[in-house]
């Protein structure tokens, strides 16, 4: 077969094999997703500092978020953990991950003592993550800044999903994405 023959064949499969194209095009989804992950892990290296060792351990992931709920709470932030969501792949858990830890961060930086709540949920091939607080905001404690708002608006890009941030009506603050991920198994 040739390459000319095989690149103008995939419609033809996509007509008479529609199953067997929707598979190839999740195949293709779900590579592109894990190198996007990689590339980030190697933007994380980048961006930490020169000289120190890369953070080689596992991925964190859900099971993780109970540990960031502790520690915000030994900062003053009570976390209240609304965990629904189980088997996502690897990659949105790390994506779930870090975007709970970067708003659990902002808590502790600019609202403790505060009350939070965090709720990550999987619905249909997209998961929720909903993190607020009833802090006064407005604090800022020294240190190096991080990548804050801007580092979850780009996890959140990388799925093609939305995410908003901002102060909420009834005071505090609040954080909001939505990561679709393809179909549940």
């Amino acid at each position: 077969m040739s390459l000319r023959h095989s690149s103008t064949g995939s419609p033809h499969v996509a007509a008479a094999r529609p199953e067997e194209a929707r598979d190839a095009l999740r195949v293709i989804e779900t590579t592109g997703r894990d190198a996007l992950t990689e590339m980030r892990q190697l933007l994380g290296v980048l961006r930490s500092d020169f000289g120190a060792p890369p953070d080689l351990s596992p991925s964190p992931g859900l099971a993780g978020l109970s540990g960031l709920a502790d520690q915000a709470a030994m900062a003053g932030v009570h976390v209240e953990l609304d965990i629904r969501a189980a088997d996502l792949p690897e990659g949105v858990e790390l994506s779930v991950y870090r975007i709970v830890q970067e708003a659990l961060t902002d808590v502790v930086r600019h609202a403790a003592p505060a009350r939070c709540r965090v709720t990550v949920e999987d619905t249909r091939g997209t998961v929720r993550i909903e993190v607020t607080d009833d802090g006064p905001g407005g604090r800022v404690l020294p240190g190096r800044p991080g990548h804050g708002l801007i580092g979850m608006r780009e996890r959140v890009a990388v799925y093609g999903g939305t995410f908003t941030a901002g102060r909420r009506p009834g005071g505090g603050f609040g954080v909001s994405a939505c990561l679709p991920y393809g179909e549940p198994a």
